[in-house]
């Protein structure tokens, strides 16, 4: 964070604006704003933060912030101190110009209680500077043609290759090949915040039922532990896989029917807007970005993408993918619902744009 400051100073072409994200460069703001007034740098530049998790938040020991070089006159419960100790998230919340987070639903949801991770006051006293901004997707890597981790290529007005996909994950991941039962799939880090917990008990409950789930990642030892148990009872239904790949996510999303997003809380989210682009159907918690990013049929039918449930409980998750199963034995409305979810626009473009506003915001006089 101080070389960052330094070359934002010293170097032969002068930077209008810094942007810097989350906890481990959140001290350039403070370092910035005490430059430009005790050592009278002229023309210094204005910041932008981006919150991506409010949950990390760089706290350290009191006895480590020397090391930042900068007074005491900064460790006080209005700036850097939370707690006793030094924060580097609260300290850029607190300094910087303009802050943005990854989608207008977490924008609001951090500034109460329940999500605040202790912040509520100083985000509230922000709220004037703060806009929730979409993450982009990459459709030059997440698309479903000439994609090299897809063995068959779809699209809107040609969907075989998403059937011939699903029989491509069934046979890759062990279960039995059948173009028309449901097929549920979820990647991602196997941990609370992700919704694992309820995840479990739900498919417990929904499993016994005709349908089949494909769930790939690593977390926790003890959720890993309780899927490979679970698919152990249930091999024909339940395909788990523990580890990292590259290719693997793409064919889940575009061999599934549905895509289980059952987040505790989710900032932005990026991979329902990947299952979307790929015609499988989100099923999310109305939280953060997976609310903002989802069209539940209840909000808009001509718009309806996903499936969304609002309590946090596997009794909700479970009554929302039965409304799923239910949906799958509607063709029409399916192909309607996949349809509104090929044509969603996640892409950066749309997010650049909305950057700009806020550097304007920032650098207006």
């Amino acid at each position: 964070s101080k070389a960052v400051v330094n070359l934002a100073r010293y170097l032969p072409w002068k930077p209008e604006l810094v942007h810097v994200h989350d906890w481990q460069t959140a001290l350039v703001p403070l370092l910035i704003r005490h430059q430009a007034r005790a050592e009278a740098w002229e023309g210094a530049p204005k910041t932008c933060l981006t919150i991506h998790n409010l949950a990390y938040q760089g706290n350290f020991a009191v006895h480590d912030y020397p090391l930042t070089n900068l007074p005491w006159d900064y460790f006080t419960a209005e700036t850097a101190e939370f707690f006793g100790q030094l924060s580097c998230l609260k300290a850029g919340i607190v300094f910087a110009d303009v802050l943005t987070t990854v989608s207008p639903r977490y924008a609001r949801e951090i500034s109460t209680p329940e999500f605040s991770c202790g912040f509520e006051g100083v985000l509230r006293e922000r709220q004037a500077v703060l806009t929730g901004i979409l993450n982009g997707a990459d459709y030059s890597e997440w698309k479903t043609y000439r994609n090299p981790c897809l063995p068959y290529a779809y699209s809107e007005k040609q969907w075989r290759g998403k059937v011939l996909n699903k029989l491509a994950l069934q046979k890759e991941m062990g279960l039995p090949q059948a173009v028309d039962i449901p097929l549920f799939g979820n990647v991602g880090r196997m941990a609370e915040q992700k919704g694992i917990d309820i995840l479990i008990e739900a498919l417990e409950e929904l499993l016994p039922e005709r349908l089949q789930c494909v769930i790939f990642g690593q977390g926790q030892a003890k959720y890993e532990s309780a899927l490979l148990a679970l698919a152990a009872r249930f091999p024909d239904k339940l395909a788990v896989r523990i580890g990292f790949s590259v290719c693997l996510p793409h064919l889940i999303e575009a061999g599934c029917d549905f895509y289980l997003m059952p987040s505790r809380f989710e900032p932005c989210g990026l991979n329902q807007m990947y299952s979307l682009r790929y015609g499988a159907i989100p099923i999310v918690r109305a939280t953060g970005g997976l609310a903002d990013t989802v069209v539940d049929i209840t909000e808009a039918l001509d718009k309806a993408n996903g499936i969304k449930f609002t309590e946090y409980s596997s009794r909700a998750l479970a009554k929302a993918m039965r409304k799923a199963l239910a949906l799958h034995g509607e063709a029409l409305l399916l192909k309607h619902f996949r349809r509104n979810a090929v044509k969603a626009d996640f892409s950066w473009a749309r997010t650049a744009a909305a950057y700009l506003k806020v550097y304007a915001q920032a650098l207006a006089p």
